[in-house]
Formats: C-alpha cells, structure tokens, sequence
C-alpha cells in the first residue's frame, strides 16, 4: 500500500506544470518572430534549449517526489 506523505501533490502539480510547459514551447506558432532551432516557427523561439530548461526541473521534482515522499508498506 502506498502513503504519500504531505507536499506530495505540491510536488506532482509542479511536475505537471513543467511538463505542460516544455510542451508549450513546442507548439508551432504564426506569430512568432523568427525560425527556432528546429527550423519551424515555434511559439517560443528558444525551443530546443527552453524545453529542457523546462524538461529538467520536471525531471527533479519527480524523482524527489518519487524518492522521498512516497513510502510503501
């Protein structure tokens, strides 16, 4: 049985929150003012580099998460 000890969804809605966002930055856009790295249009135009700034702290939030706030009995 798993018991998630308190901050656990604090953490899991940041998580989610930078995985919604590294998304973001690749969605394709009109209106964006220059090519990204990846030759398209994308609505931000850092794409390959915000998605892993974005990619990175979804990635450590989730192993604290996972680590340190979830125990099993």
């Amino acid at each position: 049985m798993k018991i998630r000890k308190k901050g656990y969804w604090i953490l899991f809605l940041l998580t989610l929150t930078f995985t919604l966002l590294a998304l973001f930055t690749l969605i394709p856009s009109d209106r964006a003012s220059k090519i990204c790295l990846l030759g398209y249009k994308a609505h931000c135009t850092f794409t390959p580099v915000s998605t892993i700034i974005c990619a990175i702290p979804a990635g450590i939030t989730c192993f604290i998460r996972k680590r340190f706030f979830v125990s099993y009995k």
